[in-house]
């Protein structure tokens, strides 16, 4: 018996876990309230605080740190905990917030929105087609219910949320939240998160929400005022204290935040947000597999890793896939020549890096990362799926973790390549991996997307500095003037030029037909055998060419050929001449049959009936 499930076997069955936090609504006029607070000898809870009526409730003692009392009032309560010390704070596991996180904490009836697609079951995770997306950029989560419709159409099969967890302010990126249950209120409501769900659901869309549980943001978390052990005095993350995964207490709340998501918002799956910060990495084993156990067996939830170390291991186990970095970041080098930071990791012979992901899945299987100061990334993947892998373009932290913000199509127009882009594309969205899209690259949005936030004076001050220190070793920002003009993360013009285009696209249709034809070629060739798909083997045709090849779970063959460069390459002619299912440019196939790859163009190949 492993680790893990020793530790499960002894700790009890998972369906208790998301109750033991907060408040939890026993009646329609009874509320349990649970805090643990080791450093407090005493705490009460404040009912209505501030309000005329308003009532101070002795919470009692109990062992290991948890105090629990049951009051006679119902959803729609406002509080908070008063704590020995004299400080009132509002609640670590609040459901929803009075408004902002310093604010009170209000009982919510998680049975209250009646739910009208009763019988959803989801979807395999074969199917899936991410559209990654900021909730505020669209206007709320009823801004987000609104664009389902058109991206149903388009072809898209799931939306993934970045983070919603109630932050500081009225804008952020969300991965700044301190109170991981509560839905942002500058969003929405929890019913109208529920109804974007619901709607989505009804559309045969699947919806999957981003995670946090890495670190807390920095400001609104009390934690450190009534349980400080809730983080490591040893240890440090790039925000901030390590979370100190070896108490079971914060194990159960991190794996009571998931299981809350999926079981009472019908979320289809969770993305967890840079989960290599998390020390204790069998606690990820061991939240999946509670997972997995009280999830509903006909009922499809799929779970996916950002993770900086590759971490097959987990992939063997209980995650669906990973966010392939190393995919992203050798197609941006060849895309667009950059070299800097970790795309220096990508510089020499790239074109057989992307031949690695695409037949293997990740580029580094345990080599020594120059970026990361020569030190081991990662292990052998090639056993593991196709599927394991998400492959994209562009995502929220490669185009806002820019100084300027800027999207591919606007980094590749400067250069007089917009061409190649639709190459790009093709490839993503034509691989056996799962493909991921981010908001408005199918539209053709040029416009940044930029790091934002709406800290208090003193925090801004300091993110704003922290920004430009960040870029001071990139050439292009060595001079101090240069580093001042970066956009400041505060300033509320920064977050309205991320929004620009997502909401007034005009008139052009050259971007969404593209997707949408492109999507349709993957939805009815690709997807129904994708189950089954595995690698035959990829190769490097020139510096910027590769071809790669999978057999399917029906037999079939697919092969894709693409090429990146402005030069036409020598490339193996295909088995099968009428085979052919896509080509990014006109005429390109008819070369590829007299045995030339054409420049700057992808073509995916179907060889029926093969062996």
């Amino acid at each position: 018996m492993s680790e893990t499930t020793t530790r499960l076997a002894l700790r009890g069955a998972a369906a208790s876990i998301p109750d033991r936090f907060g408040a939890c609504l026993l009646a329609p006029g009874r509320t349990r309230f649970r805090l643990w607070a080791p450093a407090q000898d005493s705490v009460a809870v404040e009912i209505e605080p501030d309000r005329p009526g308003a009532r101070r409730v002795p919470m009692q003692a109990g062992p290991d740190g948890w105090f629990e009392v049951q009051v006679d009032c119902g959803a729609g309560t406002r509080y908070r905990y008063g704590l020995g010390s004299g400080q009132s704070v509002p609640d670590p596991a609040s459901r929803m917030q009075d408004g902002d996180v310093h604010d009170a904490s209000v009982v919510v009836d998680p049975a209250a929105y009646r739910w009208r697609q009763t019988r959803w079951r989801g979807r395999p995770w074969s199917e899936a087609v991410i559209y990654e997306l900021h909730v505020g950029a669209f206007g709320g989560f009823d801004g987000v219910r609104a664009q389902l419709p058109r991206l149903a159409k388009l072809g898209i099969t799931a939306v993934e949320l970045m983070p919603v967890a109630d932050f500081p302010g009225a804008r952020n990126w969300g991965y700044d939240g301190v109170l991981p249950y509560a839905p942002d209120r500058a969003y929405g409501t929890p019913e109208q998160l529920k109804a974007l769900v619901d709607e989505a659901h009804g559309l045969g869309l699947m919806v999957f929400l981003d995670v946090v549980y890495n670190h807390f943001g920095p400001d609104g978390n009390y934690l450190h005022a009534y349980a400080p052990a809730f983080f490591r005095e040893d240890m440090h993350t790039p925000w901030g204290p390590a979370i100190d995964f070896r108490r079971a207490q914060v194990r159960d709340f991190f794996t009571g935040n998931a299981a809350y998501w999926l079981r009472d918002y019908r979320f289809d799956g969770l993305r967890f947000d840079a989960a290599h910060a998390i020390a204790e990495q069998d606690w990820l084993e061991e939240m999946a597999h509670v997972l997995r156990q009280a999830t509903d067996r006909q009922r499809h939830v799929h779970l996916v890793l950002e993770h900086d170390d590759n971490a097959v291991v987990l992939l063997e186990h209980e995650f669906d896939a990973q966010w392939n970095d190393d995919g992203h970041h050798v197609l941006h080098r060849l895309l667009t020549g950059e070299n800097q930071g970790y795309y220096g990791d990508y510089d020499e012979q790239p074109a057989a890096l992307l031949a690695r992901c695409l037949a293997q899945g990740f580029a580094y299987q345990g080599e020594c990362s120059a970026h990361r100061g020569g030190v081991p990334r990662g292990r052998p993947s090639a056993h593991l799926p196709p599927t394991s892998f998400v492959l994209f373009l562009q995502n929220h932290d490669q185009i806002g973790n820019r100084a300027r913000g800027e999207r591919l199509l606007a980094l590749l127009r400067a250069q007089g390549r917009t061409e190649v882009l639709r190459a790009a594309v093709a490839l993503v969205l034509l691989a056996p991996q799962i493909p991921l899209i981010f908001m408005g690259e199918e539209y053709g949005v040029e416009a940044p997307f930029l790091y934002f936030t709406s800290h208090g004076p003193e925090l801004a001050q300091a993110v704003r500095e922290g920004r430009r220190r960040e870029f001071a070793g990139f050439a292009e920002f060595a001079d101090e003037a240069a580093r001042a003009a970066i956009p400041d993360p505060n300033e509320a013009a920064t977050f309205e030029a991320s929004r620009h285009g997502l909401l007034d696209r005009g008139a052009a249709q050259d971007w969404p037909d593209y997707y949408g034809t492109l999507l349709r070629c993957r939805r009815d060739a690709l997807v129904p055998s994708l189950d089954a798909a595995r690698a035959i083997g990829a190769q490097a045709l020139g510096e910027q060419a590769v071809w790669a090849r999978w057999s399917l779970g029906d037999g079939r063959l697919l092969a894709l050929y693409a090429n990146f460069g402005d030069a036409a390459v020598p490339a193996p002619t295909p088995a099968d001449a009428a085979g052919l299912l896509f080509e990014s440019r006109a005429g390109a196939a008819g070369e590829l049959e007299q045995g030339s790859l054409a420049a700057v163009c992808t073509l995916a190949w179907i060889e029926e009936g093969a062996s």
